[in-house]
């Protein structure tokens, strides 16, 4: 299989190509592109979380503990006094850390349920919900990051098929088919609960239907077909065929940045 560094160089460059679409496509504002785009390079690691010692599973439930610590904190912090809350903020911090991660690979198994599509899509439904319910994204920012996800979670699977292909021996190594499949039919119960843990998050997230109307949007991609490429010069240095620069301009301006604008409020009828 790829190996780490291979994973997040891939995933880093997918999700930069994505970024620079979504920067020229004006379809979100620019605050929201750096966490959108980390979502897909944390999807091009995130199927290695079923590996007890490896980065990613490391790094995710730090990250976990420490969000459910503070929110433990926060949520109870005007009913127990300081040691308490100490106590508290401590107790949770070390139970999500290490209780959480050990239960957790005790139950996983590597290529298991992990390396498939469904709980790609699972990934991608809890990013949304993420974005959407915890930090109040748009919902079509929110599904643009579970779309970011999604990418960057199939790019690592595969490349951990690519991996599988002995080209110098001409032949197939035993982990082939392993990592890009739809889902794991070796663990039924484990599949069956990442389909119930899908189910959960996408009836958890937000409504998709203003991510669906801008990726639609005939606007949208006639704006990226004219700024594709350079209408004159590349870098204003080297001239273009007098027919690419006998192009006419796109008629759209980039302006406000979001998925989609709110509808404006009608004007109140003058008396």
């Amino acid at each position: 299989m790829a190996n780490f560094t291979t994973h997040i160089a891939a995933g880093t460059i997918v999700s930069g190509s994505l970024a620079t679409l979504t920067l020229a496509a004006d379809v979100i504002a620019p605050e929201n592109l750096i966490p959108v785009t980390l979502a897909g390079v944390l999807g091009s690691v995130l199927p290695d979380i079923d590996l007890k010692e490896s980065r990613p599973s490391r790094a995710m439930f730090a990250g976990l503990a420490i969000f459910f610590s503070f929110a433990v904190l926060f949520s109870v912090a005007d009913r127990y006094s300081i040691a308490e809350l100490w106590l508290l903020w401590l107790g949770t911090l070390v139970l999500v850390r290490y209780g959480l991660h050990a239960i957790f690979h005790n139950m996983a198994v590597h290529r298991g349920t992990w390396h498939s599509i469904i709980a790609g899509l699972f990934s991608a439904a809890a990013t949304a919900v993420v974005f959407g319910n915890v930090l109040e994204r748009h919902a079509g920012v929110a599904w643009l990051a579970a779309g970011f996800m999604l990418i960057g979670f199939l790019v690592h699977l595969a490349l951990d098929e690519i991996y599988a292909v002995d080209v110098a021996d001409r032949r197939l190594k035993n982990s082939f088919g392993t990592a890009l499949k739809l889902f794991d039919r070796r663990h039924p119960y484990a599949t069956a609960g990442m389909a119930a843990a899908l189910a959960l998050a996408v009836w958890l997230a937000p409504s998709p239907n203003a991510f669906v109307s801008g990726l639609s949007s005939r606007d949208m991609w006639a704006g990226l077909s004219a700024d594709l490429l350079p209408r004159e010069r590349w870098f204003g240095i080297v001239k273009l065929p007098s027919l690419v620069a006998e192009t006419p301009p796109a008629s759209r301006d980039i302006t406000t940045g979001t998925i989609p604008q709110d509808a404006p409020e009608p004007a109140a009828p003058s008396p």
